[in-house]
């Protein structure tokens, strides 16, 4: 027995487990450990002493009381995350501690005692503290974002709101689905079911919905959510924020209508422009045309009466008129173009090809040109502009030759996948004059020349114009070339147009 007894004392002297029995109403301390006593940095003096002198801040703190109801009491009682500087090589440092305070009773069940025991909590402690500082924190930024926070247990539909969210969503009462959802507007309630539905999926929750406020005032608010599952892989709660988006929603709104207001301005001020080109070229035509009627008279009546010089003049009125109406054309065909829309319908561009080279067939027989093609297929488009196009083109090829040699032209294609729709990419290439590259973007403004009316004849519409047929077709093109070694124009189609009209 006294070997058992010897052996429980050493146990309870040498465990890392901070231990002392405290007796009598006084609590004088009858057993202290050494890992106890190196607590309370004190040596075995301390025995015989009372509780409330080792640590004094317990008394403040009406602790002593407690412990003495256990005594009384028989009631166990416990300190939690309690602080106590320790001296730890020579520094003090302030330490955390739950305390235990365990009433003993002897054979025949008095109580004679109270054994303390002692758990040092210092790391859960500040563990605990960096989560109640980051939840602050998080707290903080999410409220000084104008955002509130929510918890919905899915199984009971309990909700739990921080005061931000109740203010959000105008709410002062119990917070329930039903209150929630009986605050949005009639016409996005659906919003949120759907939401909420999609969730169960995607384990998302997200949606912009109005709140009808308390003076009837609508507010724009967004709900983002994600759902948490439980151990078993349920959906368990949604966790999530509310955020005021209504200035937002207010900025689009009028940002929308700013927009619409410029494009109906816009649209009207392009049509404006588009009508008075259509309305002078046409207008115009009738005069240019009396003035070459009656140049003709002229000449035919009194030519040879004529000194070479008035004859000369004569000529000059004739080849200014002539540019005249070929300006006017231009002007009709390019505000043609933008102005009403063309069917789509198969094109077969060897056919057109063919057609074109006999509209052609006297300036190439006058330049002695070479027009060398491959086989083309077929595509989708209108095809009075594609004619256009590639009239424009080719006669383009033939206008800017050089002196000293025949022109050529080839006229080359191969099938692409241009953004996951299939094309054709056709290259005009010729033995031209050439072109700077510098000016590669620059030819395709209207009436835009890089050569003088006396060098070339032309209006500066027809590239301005191939450049409006591509993009109605939903295609590309663009210019390549060297200055004095001809000039490339690559032009791109899809084969398939996606609407039935251009």
């Amino acid at each position: 027995m006294q070997n058992n007894l010897i052996f429980l004392q050493d146990i309870l002297q040498n465990t890392p487990i901070p231990t002392a029995v405290y007796c009598t109403d006084d609590l004088v301390i009858s057993f202290a450990n050494t890992a106890m006593r190196n607590l309370w940095n004190k040596g075995e003096q301390v025995i015989g002493k009372k509780f409330a002198e080792m640590i004094p801040e317990f008394q403040k703190d009406s602790i002593i009381e407690q412990v003495l109801k256990v005594m009384k009491t028989g009631i166990p009682f416990q300190v939690n995350d309690r602080k106590l500087d320790i001296l730890i090589r020579g520094v003090w440092t302030p330490l955390f501690f739950n305390h235990s305070f365990t009433p003993l009773h002897n054979e025949k069940g008095v109580i004679y005692g109270v054994v303390n025991t002692c758990t040092e909590v210092t790391k859960l402690h500040v563990a605990k503290n960096q989560i109640v500082n980051s939840d602050e924190m998080l707290t903080m930024a999410i409220e000084a974002y104008g955002m509130g926070t929510y918890e919905i247990d899915i199984k009971t539909n309990r909700i739990k709101t921080s005061d931000n969210f109740k203010k959000l969503w105008s709410i002062d009462s119990e917070m329930t689905i039903e209150v929630l959802v009986a605050k949005l507007h009639p016409d996005d309630r659906y919003l949120q079911e759907k939401a909420h539905k999609e969730a169960l999926l995607n384990g998302v929750v997200c949606y912009e919905a109005r709140i009808i406020q308390e003076n009837k005032s609508e507010k724009w608010i967004k709900v983002f959510g994600k759902i948490i599952k439980d151990e078993k892989g349920d959906p368990s709660t949604i966790l999530g924020v509310v955020q005021d988006i209504h200035d937002q929603k207010e900025f689009e709104v009028e940002l929308k209508k700013k927009i619409e207001e410029s494009t109906m301005e816009l649209r009207r001020s392009n049509d404006d422009l588009l009508h008075f080109a259509n309305v002078v070229s046409h207008d115009l035509q009738e005069p240019v045309r009396k003035i070459k009627i009656f140049n003709t008279f002229l000449k035919n009546e009194i030519g040879n009466q004529l000194p070479d010089r008035s004859v000369m003049h004569l000529n000059k009125i004739e080849h200014s008129a002539n540019r005249m109406q070929c300006i006017i054309e231009g002007l009709l065909a390019y505000s043609t173009v933008d102005k009403s829309t063309q069917p789509v319908e198969k094109i077969f561009l060897n056919e057109l090809l063919e057609n074109i080279k006999t509209d052609l067939e006297l300036i190439i027989k006058e330049k002695g040109a070479i027009l060398v093609t491959s086989d083309l297929p077929e595509i989708e488009g209108a095809a009075i502009l594609i004619q256009q196009l590639f009239y424009n083109l080719i006669q383009n090829a033939l206008k800017f030759t050089k002196a000293n040699q025949p022109p050529r032209v080839i006229i080359t294609s191969v099938i692409k996948v241009v953004d996951s729709v299939e094309s054709i990419e056709i290259s005009f290439k010729d033995n031209g004059i050439g072109l700077d590259p510098m000016f590669a973007e620059k030819i395709f403004t209207a009436f835009e020349r890089l050569h003088s009316k006396n060098e070339y004849e032309g209006n500066g519409i027809g590239l301005a114009l191939c450049r409006k047929i591509i993009n109605r077709h939903n295609g590309t093109i663009i210019a390549k070339g060297e200055k004095g070694n001809g000039a490339e124009f690559i032009v791109t189609l899809p084969l398939k147009q996606a609407t039935e009209n251009i």
